[in-house]
């Protein structure tokens, strides 16, 4: 008797344990789909200190406009910011933030991001940032909140409602990349495989040739012409 009860109480924190190491992509509920804890890489670095823009500058400049602005201890795109990417470059990363966006409001998380190109969509996968109840493209999967766009499609739709905040972690480790939001996997890929070769050619973005083609770049927030705000700004490199 004594140790079926003992075995009885272990039972549901060995289930949690196996659930929080596996993948979560098809768990029905948040609370089945948590992190899993942290192993290796560095310890975690602020990429925004909520006061001021340091760190960021506008694609293809060296300062960044004032349609970027501090609010609330939110870095906010508030009209005609312009895209901006990391004064740093990245590799392997554990990258974390929260957004939240306007009604039918539409931005973006790029990485990989090269310098010298038109725009940051021309290297950089893109994790969708959006309002999916009432934006366009939230009635497409693949180009709807959390997917790397037009490309992955995210296992279901976790999107809070607007005026809640939406946390963000984006793993990239040798050429593997998952996006997670609000606690679940969404949807996971490699970079370079013969299932993304195939993706990107039958996308737009076959005829772009740097398109993905890099481990290491800047980081990217997109500018819309849509309000959002990002803050606890957070990478670690692995």
């Amino acid at each position: 008797m004594r140790l079926f009860t003992t075995l009885a109480l272990l039972l549901p924190a060995l289930l949690l344990a196996s659930c929080a190491t596996s993948c979560c992509g098809g768990c029905e509920t948040d609370a089945e789909c948590q992190l899993p804890a942290e192993e290796g890489g560095t310890a975690w670095r602020s990429l925004f200190d909520g006061e001021t823009t340091t760190g960021w500058r506008n694609y293809g400049k060296d300062d960044i406009s004032d349609g970027w602005k501090v609010i609330d201890g939110a870095l906010t795109m508030t009209g005609g910011g312009g895209d901006i990417v990391t004064v740093d470059t990245f590799g392997d990363f554990e990258f974390e933030l929260e957004w939240q966006i306007s009604e039918a409001g539409n931005s973006g998380i790029f990485y990989n991001v090269q310098a010298g190109q038109n725009a940051v969509w021309a290297t950089g996968p893109e994790m969708q940032v959006l309002d999916n109840a009432k934006h366009q493209d939230g009635k497409n999967p693949f180009t709807s909140a959390g997917s790397c766009y037009a490309l992955y499609q995210p296992a279901r739709d976790v999107t809070r409602p607007i005026g809640e905040w939406n946390q963000v972690r984006i793993l990239h480790a040798d050429g593997h990349v998952e996006h997670w939001l609000n606690g679940v996997k969404l949807c996971e890929f490699d970079l370079g495989s013969e299932e993304w070769n195939r993706l990107v050619k039958a996308s737009k973005f076959s005829s772009m040739s740097e398109f993905g083609k890099y481990r290491t770049g800047h980081i990217a927030l997109q500018d819309h012409s849509d309000w959002v705000a990002y803050r606890n700004i957070r990478i670690r490199e692995l």
